[in-house]
């Protein structure tokens, strides 16, 4: 490889990075990240790490780790939106490196570096940046096991160590689940390449014991806050283990949908999900993809390929059967995809290559146009400059990176996730943040009257508006409970429309603020559209009542 492709290579991943730390300045999303947001922004004002509440009460759902980290950040720079997003990015970032160490010191630094570039500017990663999830931790802590427990084929205990830690990591993120991308890639490599003595040497079962001994944090505070309490009404119901919980009900439980949480699973889910997840590589990726059952275009690949294969497709098989799925799951095998993709597209040559820079060209155009008709519709404030910046991105690409090589490829394809980067960062998250009402209301409110006592009547999603505004809201389910505080001073609460009537019936109500709300998270056209947006828009109110 010669230092003008590891040059590009290192610029492509530079910016790439680079206009990802515009996310870092946006706001908080609902549900579930303002909801994490919140957990932690308690943490802090409780100065209580060991027990998770939500709205004043007991919450049981996801370990501790997301918390702590979010938690820790606002100890350093303040409870705010930047606190909260920056670990998840520089844990990303992190990831990008240890993908880049795997594929190095299985293939070579070329298949390191575009690996690394692909994961980064993938779809998925790029939203995840804005919208905080815990999914980018667990796929740097799975990540970070597999590196360090494939060095440990060197019989290094360091690395035994280090990969018991970061598997506990990611167990401590999402549950016991996620040793399966961790493992199930290495047993099934060792069986098939009949390194049976593998599975019985000790430093496999002292990486499992490690494990165990690195989680203790999480199960402490799990059994201090509900094993010791089953008087605690968690789910509706007393008499419930938080060590159960975490493992069985939250991982077995979801995946055969005979736990607490149930979902709705369709075993194609994750095949379309990732068509989108993964753009600008999905295509390629599927190529790639049937490309392996080809035994030629494996012959000439490293034994460990196997690895990497199989924790990707058991991983994939698992989501896939599991009646829970959520679209960001996909994130955890990512890294998998990326070096899968990274293998196939060095060789690209001739007719294929050629093919593939028609469907990346044509690919770019539409997503430029796609996006340009979404400023038009959504009436951004400087839709024409988000435009102007799409298709100058677009234009300097083709004009620099021309030829047929693979690099020119790579670097075509990089520039669209750059453009699609700045224009949701830039222009298309701020515009629609601006209908999360809970959000607009916490500002508002800290802004005006920084003294107020925060409250929620009837709205059992307002997480952003708990983040934002000071302090820790009260919540009111009832009007009975409001009566209790309605003479309490400074006291400010935030309603939906709905309560407003009865309100103004019950009390002498003093309106505010009103503050538009749609769920952004689900955009329709109707939303996107801006002459039929009015529709479809519900209305959140701040009111103090006398």
């Amino acid at each position: 490889m010669n230092l003008k492709d590891t040059t590009l290579y290192k610029i492509l991943i530079a910016l790439i990075a680079l206009v990802s730390v515009l996310a870092l300045f946006g706001g908080v999303m609902e549900p579930d990240s303002a909801l994490y947001a919140s957990i932690a922004k308690n943490m802090v004002l409780r100065n209580d790490w060991v027990s998770i509440y939500v709205r004043g009460a007991d919450w049981l759902d996801k370990p501790h780790l997301t918390f702590w980290l979010a938690a820790a950040s606002f100890k350093v720079f303040g409870i705010t939106a930047f606190a909260y997003k920056l670990p998840s990015f520089l844990f990303g970032l992190l990831g990008a490196w240890y993908l880049y160490k795997l594929a190095k010191d299985i293939y070579n630094e070329k298949t390191g570096l575009i690996s690394a570039l692909i994961f980064l500017s993938s779809l998925h990663i790029l939203i995840s940046t804005f919208d905080v999830r815990a999914e980018v931790y667990i796929t740097t802590f799975t990540l970070a096991a597999i590196y360090h427990y494939y060095k440990a084929h060197q019989d290094s205990f360091l690395h035994v160590v280090a990969g018991s830690f970061f598997a506990a990591c990611a167990i401590m993120i999402k549950g016991i689940f996620v040793l399966i991308p961790v493992f199930g890639g290495f047993i099934i490599y060792w069986l098939l390449t009949k390194q049976f003595k593998q599975l019985l040497k000790p430093k496999w079962w002292i990486a499992i014991a490690l494990i165990f001994i690195f989680i203790i944090p999480e199960l402490y505070t799990l059994y201090v806050q509900f094993d010791l309490h089953p008087e605690k009404v968690v789910f509706g119901k007393t008499g419930v283990s938080g060590l159960k919980f975490f493992f069985w009900d939250s991982q077995f439980g979801r995946f055969f949908n005979n736990g607490p949480i149930k979902g709705k699973g369709d075993i194609s889910f994750f095949l379309h999900t990732t068509l989108w997840a993964f753009l600008p590589w999905s295509i390629l990726f599927y190529t790639a993809v049937v490309n392996l059952f080809k035994k030629k275009n494996r012959i000439d690949l490293p034994a460990e390929s196997i690895m990497i294969w199989t924790s990707a497709a058991i991983t994939f098989l698992l989501f896939s059967l599991s009646k829970f799925q959520l679209p960001h799951y996909i994130l955890i095998i990512l890294p998998q995809f990326a070096i899968i993709t990274a293998l196939y597209l060095q060789k690209l040559e001739g007719k294929s290559l050629k093919i593939f820079f028609t469907i990346q060209n044509v690919l770019a155009v539409l997503i430029v146009l796609i996006l340009s008709a979404v400023a038009v519709f959504f009436g951004f404030t400087n839709n024409y400059i988000a435009i102007a910046v799409l298709v100058i991105l677009l234009t300097v690409s083709f004009l620099i990176f021309k030829g047929l090589k693979t690099e020119n490829l790579l670097a075509r394809s990089t520039m669209i996730s750059v453009g699609l980067m700045i224009f949701l960062s830039a222009f298309f998250y701020p515009s629609v943040l601006k209908y999360e009402s809970g959000m607009q209301a916490g500002k508002w409110l800290k802004e005006n009257y920084p003294k107020a006592k925060a409250a929620v009547l009837m709205h059992p999603d307002a997480y952003s508006f708990d983040f934002y505004a000071n302090g820790e809201p009260k919540y009111f389910w009832s009007y009975e409970e409001l009566n209790k505080s309605k003479d309490e001073k400074d006291l400010v609460i935030y309603t939906p429309e709905s309560e407003l009537e009865r309100l103004k019936t019950e009390y002498h109500v003093e309106l505010l603020k009103s503050f538009e709300y749609y769920h952004i998270t689900k955009l329709t056209g109707k939303f996107i559209n801006a002459k039929t947006r009015p529709q479809i828009i519900a209305h959140f109110y701040l009111v103090k009542i006398h």
